[in-house]
């Protein structure tokens, strides 16, 4: 976090235990949860997300990673871009999470 801007990387779908969710939803949903924990952290939301870069395992499954989204950032959506790769850090992971927030104070 600088002054009102918070970057955000590496959000995948992984739980407290460090458990690998099961599909795209399942992961996609845990590495939202796991990025509005941590804008909340430092004292922001999901709604001050301004950009959002997705990188995909799979682009065949964006349907249903936007599907999620939706759940979390139903409103307001920020730039947004998709990325497809060949890989993940952790063999498994399908989808991983980078935002831009900026803090209104």
């Amino acid at each position: 976090k600088v002054n009102n801007m918070i970057w955000v990387s590496g959000q995948v779908g992984i739980d407290k235990d460090f458990s690998i969710g099961n599909g795209i939803e399942e992961q996609s949903r845990m590495a939202f949860q796991n990025l509005k924990h941590v804008l909340e952290e430092a004292g922001g939301s999901l709604a001050d997300i301004v950009a959002l870069v997705t990188y995909h395992i799979s682009m065949k499954e964006m349907r249903h990673f936007s599907k999620v989204k939706s759940e979390f950032i139903p409103s307001d959506y920020p730039a947004w871009t998709a990325v497809g790769v060949k890989e993940l850090v952790l063999k498994g992971l399908l989808v991983e999470i980078r935002a831009t927030a900026v803090i209104n104070t």
